[in-house]
């Protein structure tokens, strides 16, 4: 009986040996997982039952257990190089046979799916195409669109300036003013004490030669101006203009041109209000902007630099200018904020997954579209997996269904972009265990010497 006890050591000291060995030759294997030998006593029984002094038949490999603890994750450049910190498997797909894995080198295909080194694709949930949002629980091949983003014309253009109160009318504007004032007065039935009608008109007739002096290839004829970058309805950038000319104490003329051309502007809040050209802002007496805002650009024909309609569609009167938060202070014209909602065509330029498992794709005009979310997978039971090599494991009976969901929900880890999980295998640890199961070898191998040298001492009795 001896024999077989030291027997059956020395064949669970090989499969120690064997666990190991595996353990060492996987310590640079990305996501891979170390085992241990688990090991049970093993009694003989009768029909009914073995006795209170029975004696035992040797050992048995009662289990070769994973240890799905975390593994150390070091950083990449490859940014669809993935790792998980916390709970959890990616999970692939390959012919209809999903795979779990803690392994995250993930690249692209041919046609844009995300697949490991195996050619197992990355599962996910997908995009709705019409809201663009994520469709939760409808699970998918991970795929990156290399379209080019559409552009996006502009509808709102925002901008928040100070214009300076110091300043006075341009040198050409009160010129052109005093004379079409003098003039008018000149004329009136009683030109040494006009009547106040006559006076407003006089002064009506100023201001409209002064506002026909202005002359944007002439810096003289304005106080100031800025511009912003607007995209037409195929992508096309235009410039808008805004020159700003003071026409009288806390009041200024704003005259837009988009490409050059003059624009004719009406006030959004009033649909009866005639389209007219310039704008004239109002302040009160402690430098706040009191005229109602948005504008409305009426009728831009977007054209090219020849001068030629670009084929893009007229926004009419959907491209609003708002001026809300303006100021007239004692201080230098500034803008202090400006915005514009439009945007040209643009390219992938980079992918970025974030710690939730967005797949977010960045193009070259500014923009981000989120293209998919990785999901991750948990099990009530890990040890129940089955090992399918290539770091790599499937559903089993004993591990339970998987629980699949968005990563950091739940009990699910974050997602590490540009980053690999390294083996959890400890090679001191390992080194150590070799010793040991080599230890347990020999002395097993010297029971099944003792039980000969016995047996040959009983057969030797003459």
């Amino acid at each position: 009986m001896a024999f077989n006890i030291g027997l059956s050591g020395i064949r669970a000291a090989a499969s120690d040996l064997n666990i190991t060995g595996n353990n060492i030759a996987n310590a640079g294997t990305v996501g891979f997982k170390s085992s241990r030998a688990e090991f049970a006593d093993v009694y003989a029984a009768s029909v009914l039952g073995s006795g209170s002094n029975a004696q035992g038949s040797g050992v048995a490999l009662g289990n070769s257990a994973q240890l799905f603890t975390q593994g150390n994750i070091g950083f990449t450049e490859n940014s669809l190089d993935l790792a998980i910190n916390g709970n959890g498997f990616f999970v692939t797909s390959k012919d209809g046979a999903l795979g779990y894995t803690r392994a995250g080198y993930f690249g692209t295909d041919s046609a844009g799916n995300i697949v490991n080194n195996a050619g197992e694709r990355l599962q996910g949930f997908g995009v709705n195409a019409v809201s663009g949002q994520i469709n939760q629980g409808i699970q998918t091949d991970l795929r990156v669109d290399t379209r080019s983003a559409d552009p996006n014309a502009t509808s709102t253009i925002t901008s928040t300036l100070n214009l300076n109160s110091t300043q006075t009318r341009p040198a050409v504007f009160t010129q052109q003013y005093d004379a079409a004032y003098a003039a008018s007065i000149s004329g009136a039935a009683t030109p040494g004490s006009p009547t106040p009608e006559e006076i407003a008109a006089a002064e009506e007739a100023g201001l409209a030669a002064g506002r026909a002096t202005f002359d944007p290839t002439n810096s003289a004829s304005y106080n100031s101006s800025t511009s912003v970058k607007i995209y037409d309805s195929l992508g096309n950038p235009h410039d808008l203009t805004k020159y700003f000319v003071k026409n009288d104490a806390n009041s200024w003329d704003m005259h837009v041109l988009i490409d050059g051309v003059a624009q004719q502007t009406a006030v959004a809040s009033d649909p009866s209000a005639t389209p007219g050209s310039p704008v004239n802002l109002q302040f009160n007496s402690v430098g706040q902007l009191t005229t109602p805002q948005p504008y409305n650009i009426v009728g831009w024909a977007p054209l090219d630099s020849e001068g030629q309609p670009t084929g893009a569609e007229s926004p009419a009167a959907n491209l609003s200018l708002d001026l809300a938060g303006s100021s007239q202070y004692s201080t230098s014209f500034a803008v202090t904020a400006v915005t514009q909602d439009g945007f040209t065509t643009g390219e992938l330029a980079g992918l970025e997954i974030d710690q939730s498992g967005l797949l977010v794709a960045r193009y070259t005009n500014g923009q981000t579209r989120v293209q998919g979310q990785v999901v991750l997978a948990t099990f009530a039971n890990q040890q129940g997996l089955t090992p399918l090599g290539n770091t790599s494991w499937a559903q089993s009976f004993a591990s339970g269904e998987p629980v699949i969901g968005a990563p950091t929900t739940g009990t699910l880890g974050g997602i590490q972009s540009g980053a690999l999980e390294a083996s959890n295998v400890d090679i001191s640890e390992q080194l150590i265990n070799l010793i040991v199961a080599q230890r347990n070898y020999q002395a097993n191998a010297k029971t099944i010497q003792t039980e000969d040298a016995v047996t040959q001492t009983i057969i030797n009795l003459r």
